[in-house]
């Protein structure tokens, strides 16, 4: 006789959202690893276990039977499926049916004294990870769900794990990239900003902000002076500090960084010309022309940030510093993930020869490549102009967007001063004199609104404490207006 089904199976109803083979076998694998299942008596029979779990027969009987190819579990004629306890121990070496596993004792020791650098005390910029529990969400950084997209990526990683594609990325490529993907990089992406590269002048990364930090790596050390823009993005200035760079800070204004005498102090140049971070403010032609005369002037190296290339809503985009370069003077990052998936993390270094080699190098021993599945479909998405569709839809609901943000804080908030852009998912706000950022976000999140204070985006000096940044790649274009609605009514205390 059978015992009636385990709690650890049985513990709550399956989600008929979810796949119910795959909540199934997690459920009898937790059990299996955590030994909460008995080695000595047969997983219930599937008919019972199925009218327990409100599922048809076979749903179950699929599962037992890819348990058991998996060595999980084994059939035994006339009883049922036992765990197969003598191949988990050789091959898991974990511990079945013997109770609940010992945690890792907690930490007494103090590790300050094997500490090099302490990340987690610096100035960074944070947002609540149940930003999606907001009703108005005005959170940079992320984006709504684009479902053609998605359907399109998963095709995507469906044709990539196929016999056809399967050889480029199940072994290891070393220090390698996937050659399609550096095509496809080099034929839709780098025509729009305006120049070209040999394949051995690109380097695919773990997103942007990965490509940042293999740059930071590879050029800064203690004492490199680091000129960047103020206010200016804080994890690029969080990483220069980590290496013990000196930081110059210069003043940002409607036409992007000032371009002054100033620069003849620095090494390195970090900026965002296409989207300053965080004003949004694209930098003109002209100062983009200045600041590459200054490169060649000063014997600078300019470390070109264009995360944000594609998202232009007035005019076409500006070519990008990158595309002035006449020396190798200017290292290109750009981002494949953001404007498409955030989570994804795949982004790329356009750079001379001699930098990318050393950046392969320096990659390697950190991670050797990005993982070459998603290169292979970030390659196919290119291929069969996904992405670009993807842009062209992006942009329309971006603008539409930008439209009514705009539109919306003019009769709103007639006393906020935004910065006026030509594009990007996010706008700049100077509040009425004497109203704190950090207060006025308390406020508004307590009406569903949430807010990004601004301070934190500056370095050197007291920093204003009445500025936000308004994103919203991540909020409905039906609720801006209310949004904005509700933040009036935060801003006048009510």
């Amino acid at each position: 006789m059978r015992d009636p089904v385990p709690p650890a199976i049985l513990s709550a109803p399956l989600q008929p959202e979810r796949g119910l083979q795959q909540q199934l076998q997690e459920r009898i694998v937790e059990g299996i690893l955590s030994g909460r299942l008995s080695t000595q008596h047969p997983l219930p029979a599937s008919r019972v276990l199925a009218r327990a779990l409100k599922v048809s027969r076979n749903t179950v009987s699929l599962v037992y039977e890819r348990l058991a190819a998996d060595h999980y579990l084994k059939p035994v004629a006339r009883r049922g499926f036992f765990i197969d306890e003598a191949q988990l121990r050789e091959r898991l070496n974990v511990a079945v049916g013997g109770g609940e596993l010992r945690l890792f004792p907690g930490s007494g020791l103090s590790f300050g004294k094997w500490l090099a650098s302490r990340p987690s005390e610096q100035d960074n910029i944070v947002k609540p990870a149940n930003w999606r529990d907001f009703p108005y969400p005005f959170v940079y950084g992320q984006t709504l769900p684009d479902k053609t997209s998605l359907a399109r990526w998963r095709d995507c990683v469906r044709l990539a794990g196929t016999a056809r594609h399967s050889h480029e990325w199940m072994g290891d490529r070393i220090d390698g990239d996937d050659e399609l993907l550096i095509e496809q990089i080099r034929r839709r992406l780098l025509p729009q900003r305006g120049f070209d590269a040999r394949s051995d002048q690109l380097l695919v990364t773990v997103g942007a902000q990965n490509a940042l930090y293999l740059i930071a790596a590879l050029l800064a050390r203690a004492g490199t002076r680091v000129a960047i823009e103020n206010p200016g993005y804080v994890d690029a200035r969080n990483m220069f500090l980590s290496m013990a760079a000196t930081l110059l800070p210069q003043t940002v204004d409607a036409n992007g960084m000032r371009v002054t005498p100033a620069l003849a102090e620095a090494q390195l140049v970090y900026v965002t010309p296409g989207h300053q971070s965080p004003t949004n403010v694209t930098m003109s032609t002209e100062r983009r022309l200045a600041l590459m005369a200054a490169a060649e002037a000063h014997d600078l190296l300019v470390i070109e940030d264009d995360y944000e290339h594609e998202l232009n809503f007035v005019g076409p985009p500006r070519p990008s510093l990158k595309s002035f370069d006449i020396s190798g003077r200017v290292l290109h990052v750009g981002s494949l993930s953001k404007p498409l998936f955030p989570g994804l993390r795949l982004g790329f270094i356009a750079a001379a020869e001699p930098l990318v080699r050393e950046l392969r190098a320096l990659r390697r021993l950190m991670y050797r490549h990005p993982s070459a599945l998603d290169q292979r479909a970030m390659a196919l998405f290119l291929a069969e102009g996904h992405y670009d569709a993807h842009i062209r839809r992006q942009r329309k609901e971006l603008t539409a967007k930008w439209t009514a943000m705009l539109s919306g804080i003019e009769r709103l908030l007639p006393d906020c001063a935004v910065t006026m852009t030509t594009g990007g998912s996010g706008l700049w706000l100077t509040l009425p004199d004497g109203v704190a950022a950090c207060e006025l976000q308390r406020r508004a999140a307590a009406r569903g609104v949430l807010i990004e204070p601004g301070d934190v985006h500056y370095w050197g000096g007291e920093p204003p404490r009445n500025r936000i940044r308004l994103g919203f790649g991540a909020i409905a274009l039906e609720r801006i207006t209310p949004g904005l609605a509700e933040l009036a009514q935060a801003l006048a205390g009510r």
